[in-house]
């Protein structure tokens, strides 16, 4: 008989042990989870590169293409042009004498590479990451491709290449120094270059791709993301204009330098800018732009061949600098429209005021002189024979009080805020202009007629086109708007209007006296058949004085009754044998007009100009100070960092890049000119 087994019951306390133990162990399992959750959560991204790294790994970065430069027509100006760096692998090259064989071979057909080249890039058999060219072409790389693909070249291994971009100047050095150029690493170098660098620049995508743990390749791809387009206001047409008549008076005449801006004076956007030292941004560190630094060729190979590195690009430095921009002068006459603006927007003068001028005016211990004895004369032929006698009476009925306001109002002494680098910082520029504290009686007297105060071109551009406008001051402009590759618009730069300055009816005064500057004045050689134009001379003499060197401008506008398009050219020390009645900013001013004119569709007047250059009425320079000069008589005085001679005048910093990765400093150099008639 089978024995029977009793059944065995778990105890309370037995079961109660067990409920605990298990218990514990869904706690530890609890916090276990808990635990991995928040690690994957914190740092899943870190482990899972640590994974692929232990695995058979790669990663290729996609390169970005900075963003085009455009003119208002859709001229590309500036752009980026895939180009590729070759890539070899000495482990897979070396892994066969026939691989070895075949790819030296390729190498050298296609790609010229040497015996000793081969040897170093060769050197380290373990290696996978050679780079053996750079910045290759497409055509090239695709016709060694194209052989690896076919038989012959069946055996040629280890040769691989990654993308990048180069930035491309399709036009050499037009528009150099609205442009700016870039150096290594994408960054942008003065002009709308550095201005808009964030916005032309994208970021990298990367390519990774990795064996899995079933040893499947797997591939994942960030994109690129490429930056944006700038549509400018530069019209190319305009700007090319403005070049070779630049160009073509440097080479029949020459100067020191000439400077032209063109601008649009309903909104003072910039169509055109140039500096006739330009250089071309594709090799902006080209010796070859700073030849007219030297008198002679022996003198530029001497400094080519012994200078060092520092003082080669400081000589570059002065080429990059944007003179329109950075660069400070005494404007001569040009400045009188603004004093006639103020006293006529004030009323304390009219047209019907007369003005006697006996060649002069005693100003405490100073007589400051005028070029003629011009007897009595209106208030527009005080602007048309550019006398300085009735310019300092008009400055003396307003008094320094009213002088500065209108000099703010014109935005002298601050900065513009134009889209682009190089604008001296607003504590600088204040000091370069005497202000109602500093304006005593032979200050006033200096400064009604333009000298003694700095300014810049943009300056006295933007200043000149509210003159002209209706009184409207807008901040000037030289980008219109950014693009995303597609055409999308990111955004829109509306005119910024800064404020008003005078009435309507005080500009269209001026606008009549401008355009008698012209008909009947010293802007006679400005003119252009057909065409309604106004304007105003300026011819000063430069420090040190009594020199004969002479700052010459002309800033003139077309239609007179409606505004359209301002040119202002400047012409440093004019390569004649006397400067101070040359005319030869006039005389560019009229060359341009004459082409741009009828390209912008500015309607014609029927206007005739009787211009005889023997009889007609030039602006002549000559010395302010008739005797004793003052030894101190520029705004600002030794503290000018202009009149000191240094040149270094506190502007927006701006860190240069020498070469790859050495940064320097921008020299400033400039002159100081002095107003005579």
């Amino acid at each position: 008989m089978a024995k029977k087994h009793k059944k065995r019951h778990f105890l309370a306390k037995m079961k109660k042990r067990l409920l605990v133990v298990l218990g514990a162990f869904l706690a530890v399992f609890v916090v276990l989870a808990i635990r991995l959750i928040l690690i994957n959560v914190k740092n899943g991204e870190k482990y899972e590169q640590q994974v692929l790294t232990q695995q058979s790994y790669s990663s290729t970065i996609i390169p970005y293409k900075r963003g085009d430069i455009l003119d208002a027509n859709g001229t590309v100006l500036a752009t980026s042009e895939k180009v590729y760096n070759m890539i070899l692998e000495p482990k897979n090259i070396l892994e066969k004498e026939e691989y070895q064989t075949a790819t030296t071979q390729a190498l050298k057909q296609y790609f010229s590479v040497t015996d000793d080249e081969l040897t170093d890039f060769l050197s380290n058999p373990e290696s996978y990451y050679v780079v053996a060219r750079k910045k290759l072409d497409y055509d090239t790389v695709k016709a060694f491709q194209d052989f690896c693909d076919s038989d012959e070249g069946a055996n040629v291994k280890g040769v691989y290449f990654e993308e990048e971009y180069k930035r491309v100047y399709p036009n050499g050095d037009f528009a150099s120094h609205l442009l700016g150029f870039t150096v290594s690493g994408n960054v942008g170098m003065y002009g709308v270059e550095e201005e808009y660098n964030d916005e032309l620049n994208g970021s990298n995508g990367r390519e990774y791709s990795y064996l899995n743990e079933n040893d499947d390749l797997t591939k994942n791809i960030e994109p690129a993301v490429n930056g944006y387009n700038l549509i400018t206001n530069i019209d190319a047409n305009v700007q090319q204009t403005v070049q070779e008549k630049v160009d073509a008076f440097m080479d029949e005449t020459g100067a020191k330098n000439v400077s032209v801006i063109v601008m649009n004076p309903k909104d003072c956007s910039v169509l055109a800018l140039y500096n006739s030292h330009s250089f071309d941004p594709n090799d902006a560190y080209d010796l070859s732009s700073i030849r007219y630094q030297f008198d002679s060729d022996e003198e530029y190979e001497n400094f080519k061949n012994t200078a060092s590195d520092d003082d080669k690009v400081n000589a570059l430095y002065k080429v990059w600098r944007n003179f329109a921009i950075s660069d400070m002068y005494e404007p001569g006459s040009t400045y009188k429209t603004f004093t006639v603006a103020g006293a006529l927007q004030e009323g304390i003068v009219n047209q019907n005021n007369t003005f006697v001028c006996d060649g002069g005016e005693q100003k405490d211990i100073y007589y400051i002189g005028c070029s003629h004895v011009h007897g009595t004369i209106t208030l527009s032929q005080s602007l048309e024979y550019s006398c300085n006698d009735a310019m300092m009476q008009i400055g003396v009925m307003e008094g320094p009080e009213i002088f500065d306001k209108y000099q703010t109002l014109f935005g002298f002494g601050q900065r513009t805020n134009i889209d682009i680098p190089g604008e001296p910082d607003e504590d600088s520029l204040s000091m370069l202009i005497y202000h109602k504290d500093s304006l005593q009686t032979v200050q006033l007297a200096t400064s009604s007629f333009g000298q003694g105060a700095t300014v810049s071109m943009i300056e006295l551009v933007t200043a000149f086109s509210s003159a002209i406008n209706g009184g409207y001051y807008y901040e000037p402009r030289v980008v219109n708007r950014i693009e995303d590759e597609n055409g999308n618009v990111i955004k829109n730069y509306d005119s910024v209007l800064v404020r008003r300055t005078i009435s309507e009816d005080v500009s269209a005064q001026l606008r009549d006296s401008l355009k008698g500057v012209v008909e009947e004045g010293t802007g006679g050689s400005a003119s252009v058949d057909g065409y309604s134009i106004g304007g105003k001379t300026g011819t000063a003499e430069k420090v040190p004085r009594n020199q004969g060197n002479y700052l010459l401008s002309f800033i003139g506008f077309a239609p007179v009754e409606d505004p359209q398009v301002v040119i202002y050219v400047v012409v440093d020390e004019p390569d004649v044998e006397v400067q101070r009645i040359s005319g030869a900013a006039k005389q560019i001013f009229a060359a341009i007009a004459t082409d741009i004119f009828p390209y912008l569709n500015i309607y014609k007047s029927g206007e005739e100009y009787d211009y005889d250059p023997d009889t007609a009425m030039e602006e002549e320079a000559s010395p302010v100070y008739v005797g004793d000069t003052p030894t101190d008589d520029i705004a600002g005085g030794t503290d000018n960092p202009y009149v000191a001679g240094d040149g270094q005048a506190a502007e927006t910093t701006t860190e240069q890049t020498t070469g790859d990765t050495s940064d320097t400093t921008e020299d400033t150099t400039t002159d100081t000119t002095t107003e005579a008639q």
